[in-house]
C-alpha cells in the first residue's frame, strides 16, 4: 500500500518476534527499515525486502547504539 513511503524507520530486535513482524509491516507499507538485532543469524533470516537494511546491534550496548 506504500502508506510509509519515504519514511525510514529503525527496528530493533527485529530478528524475531513482534519486532520482525513490525519490521515485515513497516517494509510492506514502503517505508525504508532498518532491522537491528543483538543476534546476527536472526537477522540474516529475515525475508529480503528490497526496502530493508539490517544491522547488528545490542541495544544494551552504549558504545555500539553511539557506532
Amino acid at each position: 500500500m506504500n502508506r510509509l513511503a519515504n519514511k525510514t524507520i529503525l527496528v530493533t530486535a527485529a530478528g524475531q518476534g513482534m519486532g520482525r513482524a513490525a519490521a515485515l509491516a513497516f517494509a510492506r507499507e514502503g517505508a525504508q527499515v532498518i532491522a537491528t538485532d543483538a543476534n546476527p543469524r536472526l537477522l540474516e533470516a529475515l525475508p529480503a525486502q528490497p526496502t530493508t537494511s539490517t544491522r547488528p546491534l545490542d541495544v544494551l550496548d552504549a558504545d555500539a547504539i553511539q557506532r
